[in-house]
């Protein structure tokens, strides 16, 4: 998810796992498959998209976002910068009936925000990189990073979230940045 204080990505000439993955790439549309070996090579993935997310100024990340199609992801909490949080295998048991509409940025989809629809709470469920049980209930924006990057987990961006109308405006916006086309 984008700090909607900044979209533009900062990536270039990154080697392939630091690459951050944009609208369009085929990873980002298929759902991810389940971690099952708990070692040193997801410690280092985790790391990594750490310093992506950290260097694309964002609050979270999901592997397909770096080309990887496994169940995990990172975040940071709002506004204790310094709490981390890995999530491997990650389920929401539990959402509230109570929701709430916010303007959501992307990672990969630069430069855009669109409102999205999110529940308010959350319970959800994970492991960390050791294989150790995750339990957290979360608020507020918090959970709209956690419920943001779940969606990536299953191949899902902002865009399949909000209205016809913002989608086809992001998308509009989206084709004439890349062709570079004066509106």
């Amino acid at each position: 998810m984008a700090n909607n204080e900044r979209t533009k990505p900062k990536s270039s000439g990154t080697a392939p796992l630091e690459r951050l993955r944009t609208f369009g790439d085929p990873v980002l549309k298929q759902p991810t498959l389940t971690v099952t070996e708990f070692d040193s090579r997801l410690e280092r993935l985790a790391q990594l998209m750490f310093e992506v997310m950290e260097r694309e100024d964002g609050v979270g990340l999901a592997a397909p976002q770096v080309g990887v199609r496994s169940r995990i992801m990172v975040w940071r909490h709002p506004e204790r910068e310094n709490e981390r949080y890995v999530f491997v295998n990650p389920r929401i048991l539990d959402s509230s009936a109570a929701v709430s509409v916010d303007s959501e940025g992307c990672l990969s989809v630069p430069g855009c925000t669109v409102p999205v629809e999110r529940a308010e709470e959350i319970l959800v469920e994970a492991k960390d990189v050791f294989g150790e049980g995750i339990k957290m209930e979360l608020v507020g924006l918090s959970a709209r990073i956690v419920q943001h990057e779940m969606d990536h987990l299953e191949g899902r961006l902002i865009l399949d979230r909000t209205t016809p109308e913002e989608r086809r405006r992001v998308l509009k916006a989206f084709r004439e940045s890349v062709l570079d086309i004066q509106p």
